[in-house]
C-alpha cells in the first residue's frame, strides 16, 4: 500500500487549503481512512476520520473548520481546511487503516499558516 499526500503549501491566517491523499495498492473503498497531524510535544495528533461507509468524525480543534471527505472512484482521501490558524502549522499525515486493522501511512505534506 501507498499513499501520496499533497496540497500543502504557505497560506495566511484565515484562509483555505485542500490536502489530498492518493491511496495504491489495496481496494480504496474498504479503509477507513484519517488524517494526522505533527504536535508539539505530541508524537501524532490525530485530525479526522472518515470510515469505509463515510461517517466522520474531527478533533474538537478541527471541528467546524476542517472536513474530511473521499472519492473511491479516484482511491482519494481530502482534507479541506478552512479558516486556517497560525497554530494549524504542521506536518500533516494521511493514514490507511485496513479491516484488519492494520495502518498505513503516507509521507507529510507541509501546511504552513502565517499570522
Amino acid at each position: 500500500v501507498q499513499l501520496q499526500a499533497s496540497g500543502g503549501g504557505l497560506v495566511q491566517a484565515g484562509g483555505s487549503l485542500r490536502l489530498s491523499c492518493a491511496a495504491s495498492g489495496s481496494i480504496f473503498s474498504i479503509n477507513d481512512m484519517a488524517w494526522y497531524r505533527q504536535a508539539r510535544g505530541i508524537q501524532c495528533e490525530w485530525v479526522a476520520t472518515i470510515t469505509s461507509g463515510g461517517i466522520t468524525n474531527y478533533a474538537d480543534s478541527v471541528k467546524g473548520r476542517f472536513t474530511i471527505s473521499r472519492d473511491n472512484a479516484k482511491n482519494t482521501v481530502y482534507l479541506q481546511m478552512n479558516s486556517l490558524k497560525p497554530e494549524d502549522t504542521t506536518v500533516y499525515y494521511c493514514q490507511l487503516v485496513r479491516p484488519g486493522g492494520m495502518t498505513y501511512w503516507g509521507k507529510g505534506t507541509l501546511v504552513t499558516v502565517s499570522s
